[in-house]
Parts: C-alpha cells; structure tokens; sequence
C-alpha cells in the first residue's frame, strides 16, 4: 500500500480529490498529491501523520472518541458530509468528506476518506441563500418573467404592493398589472433587456388586483443564467405614491417662502423652483426649469466643495457697499439677479446643500433687497444730515468759544491790571498797617481783587487762552497733593475714596491746571450732594481705539490716562447733561454758582488734547471721565520752593518796562522795596532809550507784553542782541497770542501772569536771576 508503482496507484495519485487512507488508530498509510496541496503539506508530508491533526482545534480532542464509534458500529458508507479541514498553518476551511472502511489482505481494518474542498461551492450556496433572502425580505415588489414577460418569481414585496398573491401570479404575463395603454411601452421596454439593455428610476403606473391605479419608480436589468445568457428580466418596483403626495406638499410649502428658491444640481442647472422665483424673474416655472444658473445669477453660485465645507450649513454670499468718489451716493457691489428683459436687482443669496436620491443639490435662497438699500440709504442720508448738523454745532461752539475768547482776551488784559494795581496797594496797607482796622478792611479787598482774577483765570481757561505750563506729570501723585485740600473743601458729610494708585503713564499738564480741575469737580459734587455721599476718584491707562466711543466723537486713537470723577449725588437730566459745558449755565441758585465751573473743566482738558465725558442719570449719581494723552517722558520732580530770606535783592538793576502807569509804579515800590536798583520805562521805545543810557550791567528785563507802539516780545529780541546777558520776565494778564505756540509756553520764555503779588513778582525774578 506505500507504493504507487502500480497502475491503481498512479490513478489514484493523480485524482483531483484529495484521497487519505489510515489505519483505525487514525495513522496515515498513504495520501494522493491532492490530499498534500489541499492541507499544505510536502510530498509524503502527511505520511505516518495522524488524522487528527487534519482536523481542526476545536474538535480535535473529540475526533479520536467518534472514529472509534464509527468504526465500532456497522460503519456504513457516508457521503458528502460538511466538515471543515485544518491546514498545515493552522487555517481552517470548508470541506465535503465521504468516508468507507475495508479491509486489507491481512485483515487490518482500513478507513477511506476522499475530501473536496467546498469552500467556494458553500460561499456560493450562502450568497445564494443571502440573495433570496434580500428578494423575499425587501419592501420593494421584485418580479422575474422570462423573455416572453410569464412570471417566474414574485416576492412578498410584489404581494404587498400589487394585492396579488404568488402563488396565483406564477407562470401568468406580467400584463395582468399593466395598464391596458401602457403595455405597449412595456413591450418596447422588453425588447431593449432582451438585448442587454437596462431602464434606471423609469416613472410609471401598474394596476393593483383591486383595479386602483398606483405610481411606481421601475429598475428594469436583464436576467442571466450560469452562462451570462439572458433568459429573463428583473423589475424592481417601489410605491412613489406616498413620495409624490410629500413632493406636492413640500413644493406648497416651498411655494409659501417669501423667499425665491432655486435649487440647482452639479452641472448648474436648475431642477427646482418656487413660485417666489417665477415672480422674481417673471419666467414660468417650466421655463425655468433646466435654466443654466448663470442665466439667472451672472455672477452665479460658489463652488459645491466650498458649500460642502460648511457642512451643510447655510452661508450668505458676499454683499460689499462702496462709496465711490465720483457721486455723493452709496453704490452696491455684489449679487444681482437677472429678470426676464435684463433688469438687474440687487440681492442677498443664501446657499447650503441638499443630498438626494438624483445627487447633490445646491439650494439657493434668493432676497430681493432692493427696498432694504433703499432705507439703509435714507438712514444713511439721516446719519449724513445728523453728522453736518453736529458739526454745524459743533463749529458754532467753537465760533462761540472763539468769541468769548477774544472777549475773555480784551477783558484780560486791561482788568488783569487793575487788580495787579487794587492787589498790591492793599497788600501794601496789610503790611504796613498790621493789627489795625484798616488792615482788615485791605484784607477783604485783596481776597476781592482775587476773586476778580480766579474769575478772568476761569473765562480764560474755558475759551482755552490761558497760558500753560505743561511738564510731565504723574496724575496719581497730582490726586494725593490735594487730596487733603479736596477734603477741607467738600465738608466732612461726604465720603472722599482715591482708588488704588494704578499704574499708569505720564501725562503733559500743567499741574496747576490739573489741580484746579478736580477741585471744580469736587465742589460740583459736593453742591449735588446736600444730605453727604460718596465722592470716588480713580486712575487707569486704557487703548482709545476706532471703536471707542470717545474716538467716535473725535478723539485721536491712542494711549490715554483716564481719570473717573464719581459721586453718588442727584444725578442730571439728558437736558442738562446737553449743556453742562456751556459758559455760565448753572442749575445752581442765584448767587452760588457762575457757571463756569464744568465750562472750565473742558476747556483745560480739551487745550491738553484730551476729552471730558458725563453719564449721569437723576437720582444715581454722576461721572466725570477725563481722557488725557499719555506721555513716553518720566514725571519731572516739582520746583524747589523760595524761602523769604532768598526774594531780597542785592542790587541787581532792573529794567522795568510797563504803560500802565499805575502797575509801573506799583511793580517799581515793590522792587526797590526788596534792595533792587529799577530803571522804570513807559514802553519799547523809552526802554530802548534808557537802556542805551546806561552805561552799566542790566541784570533783568521785566517787561509787559502788550504794549502800544512796540510789543514786549520783541523788544525783549533787541535788548538781547545788545545785552546778551539780560535775563527777560515778561508780565502779562493775556499772553497767550504772543508767547504761546497753541497755548503752551515757547520754550525758554518765562512769564509773570497779572495779577500777581509782591511775593510772586520777588519769587519769580529771582528764579530768572539765579
């Protein structure tokens, strides 16, 4: 048996089953070529094996127990039985095995076993199996006829939908369920498959076994056999029915959109409309149908990728408005539609996707915006108007401010000298008459005379003439100094908070003015709070940019220290607020208020480039906001105080130059009172005079500024030339057009504001001559 030498060997060897012969201990006496290649084993491979191990793991333990029962009973033939073979590697497979047992010459019991592998013939069977488990479980009616259109199958699908059973339609035509004026597209339809052709989502009607027609959607394709011949056909129908009752009822709906709607397929076609659109573009709904888009929409729709990209979502096409320079009107740049007889509308598109069943969809919602331009032109025409009305108010504020600034100036220059004149002469009296009556009464005329100045100081200040001295400045060190005075002047019943020291940059201000601004605002405060309250003060650095509503109302973007000013006192009307900075309003009581106060506050603020802001509302209070530019340079150290001892003067010569008499002789008594040598002239031109007569050093020039016949700027400028080494103070109660570049002191100049006292005209010199 373990050679092939013979014939029945050879023939066995070279079967294209696979042949395995083993003893009944399951051992292997001989496997044909077959038999090695299906279970992967070398020539003679399997030889003296166990069968055993042909068999896979999972029954391997239980193989050696049911061989023997086998062969233990009357072990008849079997054939064909379904078993699974295990490889060489360990991989399992589908194989067919029909078993026999005989016996050998010396009486040994044998097992014959001769396997096929069945693995492609039970994948073909299980996708036989699954095939006419899909046909028998669809929804949708699928139904074979042969060539001639008889029945062949009729699944419970076709049962549901057609009302006939299969067992009555097997064998009959398939006409039985087409409609009588039908049947001749069916029979062109047969003829087509019968040439290999197939029909794809063909729309039309069957009859029902209860004789009511029913719309379907038909896939007709050919029916072949083993050998790729066509002996049939296969029609798969589903009920669209239900679909087309949807479809008229989503196209009502679609109907009722105030919207134009078209809804365009991958080619740019249009395969859905409303009746929105065929009012938008006054084309019917047939004609519109299969319309390029472009047709419609020049400037068409976006990329389906780029709608795609939004997953789905809807995306509103780009709609930009211009200003061209060539008209004052606003022109639109975007989408139009395009009417039947070429008039164009201005429109705002909407797209998004749709998926289905004919592919992908690009629904485009389509407004008409043309009355939407129209008003957003009128509001932009109301905005225009509002904008010049503004600015027409605001430039006759500034005419006003400019105005009373001449006024202010006029009023200056002459008055400032006459209190310079009542200042000095009481003072005078106060000196030279201490602990007497007449002491007293000199008292009340230099606080008088004062009142006078802080009053020409205020119209000044608020028509942005007054001279100013600007250094850099730390506003939170400015708050903390007068703090203390803050507090003595707005009474004990209110609360004064100075929040945290911030930090924020310098400022250029002119700390005078700086200080005079919160003491106003102090006192507004208090006077709006008789009953006590709180009064905040607060620092921080802020970015003013375009968007900022202070930007808005005209200030430069950029870097700016804000100072908040709150109480919590009765608050103003909008009317009120409207004209809080106009000179001499006051809601005050006659006699307590010459409304200058917040009038000054915005002129020293807005001469420093900054801005000032109120939000008040009656009964919770008010807030002042500054805004001043902030400064890259260090906060300068404030100057060094003059202690009595140093005013006296040790002889230095002076040339005092003043054309009001009174001043001149005023500005002379207190000079000469402090051991200073004084050449007095009337003007220019004498002081010219007397100083070529002098043949000696001239240590000063104390000079007025406005002066007939020659200014003091300018005699200031020859003196210099003659004299290099004289030191110039110039005196003026208005200054600011001669000395000033945009308020601001020129630098090197150096300037006593009248009124002044006998102390501040000392203090003054001598920081000029030393």
């Amino acid at each position: 048996m373990e050679s092939f030498g013979s014939l029945a060997a050879m023939l066995l060897h070279a079967a294209p089953d696979a042949v395995i012969i083993s003893r009944s201990d399951g051992t292997i006496m001989m496997a044909n070529r077959r038999a090695h290649e299906m279970f992967g084993y070398p020539p003679d491979g399997l030889l003296r094996e166990s069968i055993d191990a042909l068999v896979p793991d999972d029954v391997r333990a239980r193989h050696p127990a049911l061989r023997g029962g086998y062969l233990g009973s009357a072990h008849p033939p079997l054939r064909r039985l379904a078993l699974r073979g295990c490889r060489r590697d360990g991989a399992n497979f589908a194989v067919e095995v029909s078993l026999s047992v005989l016996a050998s010459p010396e009486g040994e019991t044998l097992v014959t076993a001769v396997l096929r592998d069945d693995t492609a013939h039970r994948g073909a069977e299980q996708a036989r199996a699954l095939l006419a488990s899909i046909v028998q479980s669809s929804h949708d009616a699928i139904v074979t006829t042969d060539v001639a259109g008889a029945v062949l199958s009729w699944n419970p699908g076709a049962e549901m939908l057609y009302g006939h059973e299969a067992a009555a339609m097997l064998g009959r035509s398939i006409d039985v369920i087409v409609p009588v004026d039908r049947r001749a597209d069916e029979a062109e339809i047969r003829t087509l498959v019968r040439v290999g052709g197939r029909v794809d989502r063909y729309r039309t009607v069957r009859v029902r076994a209860d004789g009511n027609p029913i719309a379907v959607s038909l896939l007709v394709s050919p029916l072949r056999d083993a050998d790729d011949a066509i002996v049939g056909i296969t029609t798969t129908a589903r009920d669209i029915s239900e679909r087309e009752r949807t479809e008229a009822h989503v196209q009502a709906v679609l109907d009722a959109a105030p919207d134009a709607l078209l809804g365009v397929d991958e080619d740019g076609r249009v395969v859905l409309v409303n009746a929105e659109a065929e009012r938008m573009f006054g084309i019917p709904r047939h004609d519109l149908i299969h319309l390029p888009v472009r047709s419609l929409l020049p400037e068409g729709l976006p990329a389906t990728s780029a709608v795609l990209r939004t997953k789905g979502d809807a995306t509103v096409l780009d709609i930009e408005h211009v200003t061209t320079p060539s008209d004052a009107g606003a022109a639109w740049a975007g989408r139009a539609a395009l009417r039947r007889g070429g008039d164009r509308l201005p429109v705002e598109i909407v797209c998004s996707a749709l998926h289905t069943d004919d592919g992908l969809v690009i629904v485009a919602a389509i407004r008409d915006i043309t009355d939407r331009l129209a008003a957003q032109a009128e509001q932009q025409r109301l905005r225009d108007e509002t904008e010049r009305q503004r600015a027409e108010a605001g430039m006759q504020r500034t005419q006003r401010l400019e105005s009373l600034g001449q006024l202010a100036g006029g009023i200056a220059h002459d008055f400032n000298n006459l209190l310079a004149v009542i200042l000095n002469y009481a003072t005078f009296i106060v000196e030279d008459a201490a602990a007497t009556p007449h002491a007293d009464d000199a008292e009340q005329i230099v606080r008088a005379a004062r009142r006078g100045s802080d009053l020409t100081h205020q119209l000044l200040a608020f028509a942005r003439r007054e001279v100013i001295r600007p250094r850099p400045l730390d506003v939170n060190t400015v708050i903390a100094e007068v703090h203390q005075m803050l507090r003595r002047s707005i009474g004990e019943h209110i609360t004064l908070t100075a929040g945290p020291p911030t930090d924020v940059p310098a400022v250029m201000a002119d700390p005078g003015q700086l200080e005079q601004v919160l003491v106003n605002l102090a006192v507004n405060a208090r006077d709006a709070m008789p009953a006590g309250g709180d009064l905040t003060i607060d620092t921080a650095a802020v970015d003013v940019d375009t968007d900022h509503a202070a930007a808005r109302a005209g200030l430069n973007p950029g870097r700016y220290v804000r100072v908040r000013v709150s109480d919590t006192g009765e608050g103003m009307p909008k009317d009120v607020i409207e004209k809080a900075f106009d000179p001499f309003f006051t809601t005050k009581p006659s006699g307590q208020g010459t409304g200058l106060g917040l009038a000054t506050v915005y002129g020293i603020i807005t001469q420093a480039g900054g801005t000032v802001q109120i939000y008040s509302e009656p009964g919770l209070g008010t807030t002042i906001t500054l805004l001043l530019p902030a400064s890259d340079a260090a906060p300068a150290p404030p100057p060094q105080a003059t202690t009595a001892g140093d005013l006296d003067g040790h002889g230095e010569t002076i040339l005092l130059v003043e054309d009001e008499p009174a001043l001149r002789e005023v500005a002379e008594r207190i000079l000469r009172r402090a051991g200073y040598s004084v050449m007095a002239a009337e003007n220019g031109a004498d002081a010219l005079r007397k100083a070529e007569e002098h043949h000696g050093r001239i240590d000063a020039l104390l000079t007025d500024v406005i002066m007939p016949g020659m200014l003091g700027k300018t005699l200031a400028d020859t003196i210099a030339v003659a004299r290099p080494e004289t030191k110039v103070l110039f005196m003026s109660g208005y200054a600011q057009p001669i000395l000033t570049t945009h308020g601001t002191l020129a630098a090197g100049v150096h300037l006593l504001e009248k009124p002044f006292t006998s102390t501040e005209l000392l203090t003054a010199l001598r920081h000029q001559l030393h």
